[in-house]
């Protein structure tokens, strides 16, 4: 096996999921493109453009397991492309010569595009499988902990409190918009590809558009408006989506290894024997899923980059950017399933900790509800001298010179307006998140 992450028995499965790697492998790519073979054999054969009888022997014997890999692997080094010598096996395969009435009118892309949107909605649905799941997990973190305070933060420094429920309902969001965009493309990328060799299926004569959409219904995929094989848009956009979607996955990946410092440990992920530790240092538990959810966001967008690059097609058959996308769909489709089956992993056993939250909220005694101080004073003193004050008062108290409730009990201006327990109540960040419960619960309402 490969050193490649990609076909790793090392690493394979950290960057992708055996499911996604299996749909991905060469014998599951020649196998489609058989069967897009038998299809487009059964399609004309009811059309009566070849016999009924090849069909059926082409559908015979149409098998992977057939396959003389190392003969296909030296023709297609020499072809540049698998389809021909592939068609060479499978038309020696059919007895009585029936064999001849394969690919008939079809040329090498119409196989290889076809094949590979086949693989697509197939890869489609297990991204949606694990998309949803990443959804149920968090809408669960949401929904129990609406309530649970934490340090909000800007700049890496406290900022105010939010809850810990808020910061999943924020993840929770972007992923909804992306299973809403995944739902979107799938009619602009599950359709048939067969025009023959430059787009105009004239191969076919008059039953040109009559085999493309007997071949779409044969494989339960749309019909295109057009020709596309030189129009990547499609193609380019699943990987587009891909990269959001992992980047919102490296985005929430960061905002965990950043609560899981140890400084910090406000949340953990789950806890599996072995898992994250050091080979020196046996008190570690790092951040492994978190790890590899970041890793697919940076993987996955230079894929999409490179499929960007790939559009840029010339005339009416590409030279040499066709070929980039036989690395960069099927990298970016792997990694990404890697990714979120890390984010499932990590996201359904998060280990939640409400009482360092608490401790980390309470670091600086209280300054991190300064402006709700001041707002509660701003009705009596006017907003900019109730700031002032309580600027004057966070810098004695970051200097040392008394907590923060106590510094605000002594300023004259202050204790005239606000009793202690009324300061107190200021200074307690449960008391100031805001609409951030309520913004929770509309959004889980909504879904």
């Amino acid at each position: 096996m490969s050193s490649i992450v990609l076909q790793s028995r090392l690493f394979g499965d950290m960057f992708g999921t055996a499911e996604m790697r299996a749909l991905y492998s060469d014998e599951a790519l020649v196998q489609r493109y058989l069967d897009v073979e038998v299809a487009l054999a059964r399609a004309q054969a009811g059309l009566g453009i070849i016999p009924a009888e090849a069909a059926e022997a082409l559908a015979r014997v149409a098998q992977v397991s057939r396959v003389d890999w190392d003969h296909l692997a030296t023709r297609t080094r020499i072809v540049g492309y698998p389809i021909l010598p592939l068609v060479e096996q499978l038309s020696k395969w059919a007895e009585g010569g029936l064999g001849q009435w394969s690919h008939w009118g079809a040329t090498t892309q119409d196989i290889m595009d076809t094949a590979d949107v086949l693989q697509l909605r197939d890869a489609l649905d297990l991204i949606s499988t694990d998309l949803d799941a990443v959804g149920a997990a968090l809408a669960k973190l949401a929904e129990d902990h609406a309530t649970t305070p934490m340090a909000g933060r800007t700049h890496l420094q406290h900022a105010l409190p939010i809850s810990f429920g808020y910061k999943a309902a924020t993840w929770l969001a972007a992923i909804d918009r992306h299973r809403d965009r995944l739902a979107q493309l799938r009619p602009r990328v599950e359709v048939v590809a067969f025009s023959g060799a430059t787009g105009t299926l004239a191969s076919l004569g008059d039953n040109g558009l009559k085999v493309q959409a007997a071949l779409a219904e044969e494989l339960n995929l749309a019909v295109p408006d057009i020709t596309w094989h030189t129009a990547r848009d499609g193609f380019a956009e699943v990987t587009g989506f891909l990269a959001l979607t992992c980047a919102t996955l490296g985005k929430i990946g960061y905002d965990i290894m950043l609560m899981m410092q140890s400084e910090t440990g406000e949340v953990l992920e789950p806890f599996v024997q072995g898992r994250g530790a050091s080979s020196t240092m046996p008190q570690k538990r790092n951040p492994i899923s978190s790890e590899m959810m970041l890793a697919s966001a940076k993987i996955v967008r230079e894929q999409h980059s490179a499929m960007l690059d790939a559009m840029v097609q010339d005339h009416e058959r590409a030279t040499g950017q066709w070929q980039v996308e036989w690395q960069a769909l099927p990298t970016a489709i792997i990694v990404a399933s890697g990714g979120l089956r890390a984010a499932r992993d990590v996201l359904q056993g998060l280990e939640v900790r409400p009482d360092t939250m608490r401790k980390v909220l309470d670091v600086t005694g209280g300054l991190i509800v300064a402006e709700a101080v001041m707002m509660g004073l701003a009705t009596d003193l006017g907003r900019q001298v109730a700031h002032d004050l309580v600027y004057d008062c966070c810098r004695d108290a970051l200097a040392g010179k008394g907590t923060f409730l106590d510094l605000l009990c002594a300023v004259p201006e202050i204790a005239k307006i606000k009793s202690r327990e009324d300061l107190a109540a200021l200074v307690e960040p449960g008391n100031y998140l805001g609409s951030a419960p309520e913004m929770v619960r509309r959004l889980l309402q909504n879904r």
